[in-house]
């Protein structure tokens, strides 16, 4: 059972599908070693070769190793921004698939579906494909073009569920449900009744392993047409945890952050702008925070002439900042957005007109008169009046369906899982749970926060679920 139907999901389907990849003949990979590598096996499949071996040595955009062979032989010299075609060939061996269900929300494509429609995406198109079905290909379908290599949220949305009809993998699907409890349970309590219905209301026959003393529990509720909440329970041997992160906005923690006029999401200044409650004549909004959603919404009020009031902790120039690590060419308004920042502060009037940049300040409390009131690293207070606020600080994952909200399952278990300070600790090859067998994490709960990146975990994944069903060829 996987929970989650975002790309992740999609991906691992796709190759417990029975569709195994091998190296294609002839074809030459610009990276000598592992084209060395992968002459040696030619007629074993990447599934069934030793992932630890064939990655040693990548390097690049991801701390994952298997995350950069699979991408480097998907996409064999993309950072250099060459074309070169996969070196990989997709053959369909059925007798391998390994029965499962993907549990998720919303239609196949998870969050993408909840992102404003015509965002541009700050990976490539290219990067944002998943395996045998080129997202160019796709787009070329539909008569359109890349602008600036990039595309829109809504694409991918389509793209991802595109793709799991082109592939033939629907029956593994089930949108519209809510999982509200994982747990071990011991397969000796589930009574031989409960199987022959699971097996006779299912298509899937969940074959338990003679050898599986305990098993998990999966509980929540489909969400009929008609409204109507029906539970489920489901066991299974494994599950895969790739829920990603866009479940719960980060909070600030401080005075005020529940009134009406305060927003964690970039969807309401845009019904604020569809509704007039914010136009030229009104009040700042206030956008707190300095990564790719905040810029998004800085560039959304930019182009609607509203006047912004933009808080930030770091430095204009901390090399940690987003937007110091995106090259200018590719990504002009994100550059455009860094450039108000440092030459737009308080301090100092800028070119840009409707814009304040407060960099090294933190909110302290928001009023009821809608007065926000701010400090600097040297204690120094400011108060602004403003007409709403965006507090847009990232997001975190929401495990409240697993025991102590997952927090066991991290890297440092006394803090709760987070995507980019405290994933799930996963073995690197594999991706299973290391506090919990049977138990896998993928995407941004696992570190991987890149479409691109999150496909090397779902290799990961299938090779070591094929392993323990066996049904790896000698």
């Amino acid at each position: 059972v996987f929970l989650g139907n975002g790309p992740s999901g999609i991906c691992l389907s796709y190759l417990l599908s029975g569709y195994i990849p091998y190296f294609k003949r002839d074809s030459l990979h610009p990276h000598p070693i592992l084209q060395r590598k992968l002459e040696e096996a030619p007629d074993v499949s990447i599934l069934d070769q030793d992932l630890e071996y064939l990655s040693e040595g990548l390097e690049g955009r991801s701390h994952s190793p298997v995350a950069l062979l699979f991408d480097t032989l998907q996409r064999p010299d993309t950072d250099f921004g060459g074309t070169a075609e996969s070196v990989l060939t997709w053959w369909h061996e059925t007798d391998r698939a390994i029965p499962h269900l993907v549990l998720g929300r919303n239609a196949p494509g998870g969050a993408w579906h909840s992102i404003e429609g015509s965002m541009v995406t700050l990976s490539r198109g290219e990067w944002m494909g998943l395996p045998d079905l080129p997202f160019k290909d796709w787009l070329k379908q539909k008569k359109r073009g890349l602008r600036n290599n990039r595309a829109t949220a809504e694409d991918i949305a389509q793209y991802y569920q595109h793709y799991v009809v082109r592939k033939g993998l629907q029956k593994n699907f089930r949108s519209g449900t809510v999982v509200t409890s994982v747990r071990k349970v011991s397969a000796e309590s589930i009574s031989s009744h409960t199987q022959k219905d699971l097996q006779e209301n299912s298509d899937l026959l969940w074959n338990f392993n003679e050898r599986s003393t305990e098993v998990f529990q999966v509980d929540g509720f489909f969400k009929t047409v008609k409204g109507v909440k029906e539970p489920f329970s489901i066991y299974a041997e494994n599950v895969v945890l790739a829920t990603g992160t866009y479940d719960s906005p980060t909070w600030l923690g401080v005075k005020g952050e529940n009134l009406s006029y305060v927003h964690h999401q970039l969807s309401a200044l845009e019904a604020a702008v569809r509704n007039n409650s914010v136009g030229i004549m009104s009040d700042p909004v206030l956008i707190v925070g300095a990564g790719l959603t905040a810029a998004d919404a800085i560039l959304f009020a930019h182009h609607c002439n509203i006047p912004v009031i933009h808080v930030f902790r770091r430095r204009v120039t901390d090399p940690g900042l987003i937007f110091n690590q995106l090259p200018k060419m590719m990504y002009p308004e994100y550059h455009k957005v860094h450039q108000m920042m440092k030459e737009q502060s308080a301090a100092c009037a800028g070119p840009y007109e409707r814009y304040v940049s407060l960099p090294e300040h933190h909110v302290l409390s928001f009023g009821k008169d809608k007065k926000c009131i701010f400090q600097d690293k040297n204690g120094y207070q400011k108060v602004y009046k403003i007409s709403m606020a965006l507090v847009l600080t990232g997001s975190n994952p929401n495990l409240s369906f697993l025991p102590n909200n997952g927090i066991d399952l991290a890297m440092d278990s006394g803090q709760p899982v987070n995507p980019k300070r405290n994933p799930i600790d996963v073995d690197p090859f594999s991706y299973e749970c290391t506090q919990e067998k049977g138990l896998y994490a993928l995407g941004p709960l696992a570190g991987d926060n890149f479409v691109r990146f999150v496909q090397g975990g779902a290799l990961a994944v299938a090779s070591s679920l094929l392993k323990k069903a066996n049904k790896n060829p000698p």
